[in-house]
């Protein structure tokens, strides 16, 4: 790897931990409903707390002009403490965001005056900024569904600024991986497409993790393999809606039987995907990142399971989040690795 490609792609990695950071950080704001503490959106002013009691009441009273206050907290003993508490999770995901923001500006700009990218690496970079962009305003979107007559996001929003982060991420560690690995063999079409059709499934697994995380849609049906009374398929994903596109996204038994049906698919995509690399000659990168694959997708089952089963107790559900997010990136490595 030339100097110039190495310093571009430890800032591209640098910015794929941070987004990790961030999705962590996000995972735990949302498990701690604390995504809708801060009220308004200000560039410079919300890049610090409240720093002064007066403050911290004067920004609390607002909070409470909000349906989240309104229809649940009040009734809850909620306290200026508990507020501190809900405020620091959203206020410290906003604040890497920022982060993200600047790591991701500044160098781009040296990189480019001092033209160490090339024309194609340049190109994705611009993508990368429109994307990061993007994701900036998603996240605003899915928190003003919040602040004006429901008391939480939508869970369609809610989904959309998590899977896209997902995708940048991705797309940030494959522009890495192009200037890590530049000189790679012909790529192996078979198991290149069966790898194509399992990150496919996988993006959907995890659209359908945001829309159970949205409605809360692990608290029913703890129960595994069936959902409950030992029905494979709860009766009450046929009563909650009066359409079938209304069950299978809105209804939480719906989704939730989706979210554990595509599980089966995503594990059976990679499983296959495992045997028929058996039959090919695989240079010792590729059968690392398929062997890491395997390994990490069961994990990821065991630990879908056991979040359903103890009800998603904290730490429980941001292990789940994490785990996918390994499961991606061990997804965009093979790929890569069987695509060039």
């Amino acid at each position: 790897m030339k100097n110039s490609n190495k310093s571009v792609t430890i800032w591209l990695l640098s910015g794929c931990f941070l987004v990790f950071v961030m999705v962590v950080v996000g995972g735990i704001t949302r498990l701690t409903n604390s995504g809708l503490s801060m009220t308004d959106w200000h560039l410079v002013t919300d890049t610090f707390p409240p720093l002064t009691e007066t403050k911290w009441q004067e920004t609390f009273e607002q909070y409470k002009q909000f349906p989240e206050y309104q229809k649940i907290n009040i009734h809850n003993d909620f306290s200026l403490s508990d507020y501190k508490f809900i405020y620091f999770w959203e206020w410290f995901h906003r604040l890497i965001g920022r982060i993200i923001g600047m790591v991701f500006i500044v160098p781009f700009a040296y990189f480019l005056f001092t033209k160490k990218m090339d024309k194609t690496t340049r190109n994705k970079c611009y993508i990368l900024l429109g994307m990061g962009a993007l994701q900036g305003f998603l996240g605003w979107f899915m928190v003003r569904s919040g602040l004006i007559d429901n008391p939480d996001v939508s869970h369609f929003r809610l989904s959309l600024h998590l899977t896209f982060a997902f995708i940048t991420f991705a797309y940030t560690l494959w522009v890495a991986l192009d200037l890590i690995y530049p000189n790679q063999t012909s790529a192996i079409l078979p198991l290149r497409n069966l790898a194509r059709v399992s990150l496919f499934f996988l993006l959907v697994q995890i659209i359908y993790g945001g829309f159970v995380a949205g409605l809360n849609a692990g608290l029913i049906h703890n129960h595994w393999p069936m959902m409950s009374d030992g029905q494979f398929l709860h009766d009450s994903v046929l009563l909650e809606k009066n359409t079938w596109v209304k069950r299978l996204t809105e209804g939480k038994s719906g989704v939730q039987f989706v979210h554990r049906t595509i599980a089966y698919v995503v594990v059976g995509l990679i499983l296959t995907l495992f045997i028929q690399s058996k039959k090919f000659n695989l240079s010792r990168t590729q059968k690392r990142g398929i062997n890491a694959l395997i390994l990490i997708v069961f994990l990821q089952f065991g630990l879908g399971v056991f979040t359903l089963l103890y009800s998603v107790p904290l730490w429980l559900g941001l292990t789940h989040q994490v785990m996918a997010f390994f499961l991606l990136t061990a997804m965009t490595f093979t790929l890569h690795q069987l695509s060039k």
